[in-house]
């Protein structure tokens, strides 16, 4: 690993930090700069194999934890959550870092997962200046039907095996066993990021529980023909997997859109893959950010 990005935060109402990795660039004038997003109980280090080689390829890159992930601080305040606070977050951040830094300034919002739904809410609060959506495996379908499950059921799958967080050796294992031909520098990172080692040697979890079970509250509480129907900027969602069903799904979405007088999504899809795709295919999904780019 190379050129490690700087931190950054950037104070919310009423005082609630968010920490955000620059990893510089320069875009060429006219053309926007993009803002990465991770998905639940991650951070942004998630994002190393995409931030970097869009960074080679000329673009300005920033990569947020979003409130109650990583650096960021973690509010208990009732409603601390919701879609409009992360929305304000996301134009906290893209302003806060210099991506939004004249009237000219233009945004490229890129959310995995949990991520692909706050691009969403965040592409709503920046208005004319968000230049393209990119939704990685997420943000198109509902929680309900993607998953099978209600938010309870869901949210008791979420715990990891106690064998796994014996140890940071077991649980570094454990992530590099789900591909060890993508492990590196960057997914140790990463996935270091996401727990801390306690007195006993055991981890836990950076995000906190209630983080978790507010976020994930939030989550199946989108609806993603409504939040999509009526964003102008062109839309792309990258799946992982070829299940006929989430392309369902899309299919709702873009009937809405249609109705709204907006282009339809655009769709690309990836065979019996897992669900991170910046560590699985990070080529592709920085070739369709870098589309949005170019024409932004």
């Amino acid at each position: 690993m190379t050129d490690a990005p700087a931190g950054f935060v950037v104070t919310v109402e009423p005082g609630d930090r968010l920490h955000f990795l620059d990893w510089g660039g320069a875009a060429p004038p006219g053309r926007p700069g993009v803002l990465l997003i991770h998905g639940l109980a991650q951070t942004a280090w998630t994002w190393a194999p995409v931030a970097r080689r869009l960074v080679a390829a000329g673009a300005r890159v920033v990569a947020m934890d979003l409130r109650g992930h990583g650096l960021s601080d973690a509010p208990t305040e009732p409603g601390s959550y919701e879609p409009a606070i992360l929305a304000e977050d996301v134009l906290a951040v893209a302003e806060g870092s210099g991506l939004l830094d004249g009237s000219g300034d233009s945004v490229i919002l890129v959310g995995h997962g949990l991520g692909a739904l706050v691009g969403v809410w965040g592409a709503g609060a920046l208005g004319p200046a968000c230049a393209g959506i990119v939704l990685v495996d997420g943000g198109w379908e509902s929680m309900e039907a993607a998953t099978g499950q209600d938010v309870d059921e869901f949210l008791r799958g979420l715990d990891e095996p106690p064998e796994v967080l014996r140890s940071m050796t077991a649980f570094l294992r454990d992530r590099k066993g789900w591909d060890p031909a993508t492990w590196d520098a960057d997914q140790e990172l990463a996935a270091r990021a996401t727990v801390v080692e306690t007195h006993a040697g055991r981890v836990v979890p950076t995000t906190r529980p209630h983080v978790t079970e507010a976020m994930v509250r939030t989550m199946f509480g989108y609806d993603p023909a409504s939040a999509l129907a009526h964003l102008a900027a062109p839309v792309v969602a990258i799946q992982a997997g070829d299940d006929e069903a989430r392309l369902g799904a899309l299919g709702v979405v873009d009937g809405a859109r249609a109705a709204a007088g907006h282009a339809p999504v655009r769709h690309v899809a990836f065979e019996a893959i897992g669900h991170n795709l910046m560590r699985y295919r990070p080529d592709e999904v920085t070739n369709e950010i870098l589309a949005l780019v170019h024409t932004g």
